[in-house]
């Protein structure tokens, strides 16, 4: 059996207790290590329901059964591919998020195939500005280019970007 490897799962799950539970348990029981899921509730596909990203670990051979056995369970599988992001970088953005269409602006960010949104977390008290933080993951040597399509986005939407230094001597973010 191949070493194990990152993969990425995008879910579509109708909006009732249980469903997040139904697609996870066939990747435990066909040995997948979760490493990370983005619920979108806040979101709706095109068919009213949620979707949900799901970043686990196994080998190739394995994540095959991941999938089918996802399907089997009735889950609806949108997108099941190798995890190909290998840098991460965090930013705040500070603004009229809602009223610029935050879900435009994430959006936008996924449109990008060297970008992915990976969390997100807002704050948007009533009558004062939103923040919002998000975790963004790019392709190996893309943070640049992420933080470039950052500011690009927030100075078009009117938005401040609290950005994270960069280390030099590590060449971490």
């Amino acid at each position: 059996m191949s070493e194990a490897r990152a993969h990425t799962v995008r879910l579509e799950l109708v909006d009732e207790p249980g469903e997040l539970l139904r697609a996870l348990r066939p990747i435990a029981e066909n040995g997948g290590n979760l490493l990370s899921i983005y619920h979108e509730r806040g979101n709706r596909t095109p068919r009213g329901h949620i979707p949900v990203a799901v970043d686990l670990e196994c080998s190739p051979e394995r994540f095959e059964g991941i999938v089918s056995s996802l399907r089997d369970a009735g889950v609806n599988v949108i997108q099941a591919g190798a995890e190909r992001y290998s840098e991460e970088v965090s930013v705040i953005l500070v603004g009229s998020l809602i009223e610029t269409d935050l879900s435009d602006t994430l959006r936008r960010f996924e449109e990008r195939a060297d970008l992915s949104v990976r969390d997100l977390s807002l704050s948007a008290p009533e009558n004062d500005r939103s923040s919002a933080r998000l975790r963004l993951a790019a392709t190996a040597g893309g943070a640049e280019d992420a933080l470039a399509r950052v500011r690009e986005l927030a100075t078009e939407k009117g938005l401040l970007v609290i950005e994270p230094q960069i280390d030099a001597v590590e060449g971490t973010v």
